[in-house]
């Protein structure tokens, strides 16, 4: 029988706000409670003395391509998810999707299956798989390569919507796929989402009805807010109901744009994403991507065109880039990198708060916002 941990002496970020007055009770891959110090329950269980560090929801990544050195598309298995996901722990990323970039239907094929088998073994972090494309759009390709682009046959929609482990997140251009297609999607339980589109307005305000629930990378490889054509970004900002990613790296988005988004939403519906690539969490600066060496140069990751390809950001960077380059509060950035994302993958009632009920996973920053620890599932990094 797992032992009861109670964590004590930490700033504690619960959905009510901040605490400092609270013991997090955990036992086994739960949290059991909140509770005063001097309860009973805490004095009978092992007391795991925080220092006064600050207690987060563990962060959650819809979007991670790669990392510790390697790249999902290049070797789809179980242990590339191993390794991806202990480089991102490091960074307080509890839970992540792993992200395919557009492939062979055989890579898919591969990708999938992995991703069931790190789920039926119980693999740290994973908790479904994102197909970013190949269902995309040529004029918005970015760093994709086209050539594997296509609308979804009746064989990958079969597929795709088969029964499965975890959440299944799909990234496609609205402009490519007929709606018929994302109502099938959605209706098996798909979590699908627009990006790399160039679809108007119009076109996104009816997938929207169709039921794509968010945004890939808001404002990268979409049809731009204009004053008489809103646009994908447009529609984005327009809906209530629908989250946006977005890549606070400094890089990917200029700061006010972001700010000016984050101002239009609802709170609530904007969550960070790292679209991270294979230098996160590894010695080199290089990775290959569709045949092409990669180089990481003063944080970018581009290729030698200078098209973005991903990017070498963490979600520990991320969460503190949202408060210096966008003036957020920390409880709010930390929402945006654990609540915000439960919610968007149907998982609020499981994951991304410290409640009761709750899965233990947790990350424990010091006074700059850097990671000292984390659990998933009540088990702490070493």
């Amino acid at each position: 029988m797992p032992m009861t941990i109670a964590l004590t002496n930490a700033r504690v970020l619960t959905p009510d706000g901040w605490r400092d007055d609270l013991a997090v009770l955990l036992d086994g891959e739960c949290i059991v409670d909140l509770l005063p110090p001097a309860d009973p329950r805490v004095r009978a269980a092992q007391q795991h003395d925080l220092d006064g560090a600050t207690l987060l929801p563990g962060f959650i990544d819809v979007q991670v391509n790669g990392g510790g050195g390697v790249l999902f598309n290049e070797a789809p298995t179980v242990e590339t998810l191993r390794r991806i996901g202990a480089a991102h722990r490091r960074f307080g990323t509890t839970g992540f999707l792993p992200t395919l970039i557009s492939d062979r239907v055989e890579v898919m094929r591969a990708a999938l299956a992995a991703v069931e088998q790190a789920l039926a073994e119980g693999v740290p972090g994973v908790l479904g798989i994102h197909l970013e494309g190949p269902y995309l759009a040529p004029a918005r390709k970015g760093v994709h390569d086209a050539k594997y682009f296509h609308a979804p046959g009746s064989d990958e929609m079969a597929l795709l919507c088969a029964p499965h482990r975890g959440v299944r997140l799909i990234t496609l251009a609205p402009d490519q796929v007929p709606l018929a297609s994302i109502g099938a999607l959605v209706d098996a339980g798909l979590v699908v989402c627009a990006g790399h589109t160039a679809a108007d307005y119009a076109t996104t305000r009816a997938a929207l009805d169709a039921g794509v629930r968010g945004f890939t990378h808001l404002f990268n490889a979409m049809t731009p807010f204009g004053s008489r054509e809103p646009g994908v970004v447009g529609a984005a900002l327009d809906d209530a109901d629908s989250w946006c990613g977005i890549i606070v790296d400094g890089h990917h988005v200029h700061p006010a744009s972001l700010r000016v988004a984050i101002a239009a939403k609802p709170r609530g519906k904007m969550l960070l994403v790292t679209d991270a690539m294979p230098p996160v969490g590894a010695d080199s600066p290089e990775y290959m991507l569709n045949g092409e060496t990669i180089i990481v140069k003063d944080g970018i990751c581009q290729t030698a065109q200078g098209v973005l390809a991903g990017s070498a950001l963490d979600m520990a960077t991320a969460v503190r880039n949202a408060v210096h380059l966008l003036g957020l509060p920390l409880d709010e950035a930390a929402r945006m990198a654990s609540t915000y994302p439960a919610d968007f993958l149907g998982l609020g009632e499981s994951h991304g708060r410290i409640a009761a009920g709750h899965r233990a996973d947790l990350v424990v920053l010091d006074d700059e916002c850097r990671v000292r620890q984390s659990w998933i599932g009540g088990m702490p990094s070493q």
